[in-house]
């Protein structure tokens, strides 16, 4: 069970990707921007974020960069989840930082096992 936080400004996407991950057995948090999600990051070190990219104010791209330039929060692996479907949007969300980029809608298998994949092992 690891603990996501999900940063994203649509209330619908929020509630399916948090009945998801619960289901799945994830602690989840939701902020509905970029800057309280960077802040509920240094607060709070979740396991793993997802990453709305276009949102009011600073945008999802904007907010990987700022998160995983941070020594504090550069471990925390993020995954870009946006309905930009882009080859360079791919590319440019990677070259943020992100560690997995997926388009919506999303494939609820696909991105569980982004997660697991992303997420520490036990040991």
């Amino acid at each position: 069970m690891a603990n996501i936080l999900i940063i994203d400004d649509s209330p619908t996407d929020v509630r399916v990707f948090t009945t998801l991950l619960e289901r799945a057995g994830h602690r989840v948090d939701a902020v509905n921007n970029a800057e309280d999600g960077i802040e509920r990051v240094r607060v709070t070190r979740p396991d793993l974020v997802i990453m709305d990219v276009i949102m009011p104010g600073m945008n999802g791209f904007q907010a990987t960069r700022t998160l995983t330039r941070d020594p504090e929060t550069a471990g925390v692996p993020i995954v870009i989840i946006t309905t930009k479907s882009m080859e360079t949007d791919r590319v440019w969300g990677m070259r943020q930082g992100a560690k997995a980029f997926i388009t919506k809608p999303v494939n609820e298998k696909e991105l569980l096992a982004c997660i697991d994949e992303l997420l520490p092992k036990a040991a």
